[in-house]
């Protein structure tokens, strides 16, 4: 970064992308532009570039494994990386839940 504040700012852009905050912004943003919230037929992949990831159409839990839960190891501050901590097990939680529910494996626990 080219200054401390440059720095700051953008630590707190990365947090705002994370969390309860990120999930609710990654849905409303995948609602938005009519993406899938999950296929498990179109797995995440590792874009060569910015480009090739801002032409992405795949689906916004895809954005969490290619993105999101990138995020956090991308922080300069102290402050930042603790904040993240929590944000990021949220999101592992939720992303964990999400898939438990969308195969159906929370409903074997009721027999």
């Amino acid at each position: 970064m080219s200054s401390p504040e440059a720095a700051v700012v953008q630590d707190a852009d990365r947090l705002d992308a994370i969390g309860a905050i990120g999930v609710a912004r990654a849905f409303a943003y995948g609602g938005h532009k009519g993406r899938p919230m999950h296929d498990p037929a179109v797995p995440p992949v590792s874009h060569a570039d910015f480009e090739q990831y801002q032409q992405s159409t795949a689906p916004t839990i895809n954005h969490f494994y290619e993105k999101l839960l990138h995020l956090k190891d991308r922080l300069h501050t102290p402050a930042a990386r603790r904040l993240a901590a929590r944000r990021q097990q949220f999101m592992e939680d939720f992303l964990a839940q999400f898939l438990r529910e969308w195969d159906s494996l929370d409903v074997a626990e009721l027999e």
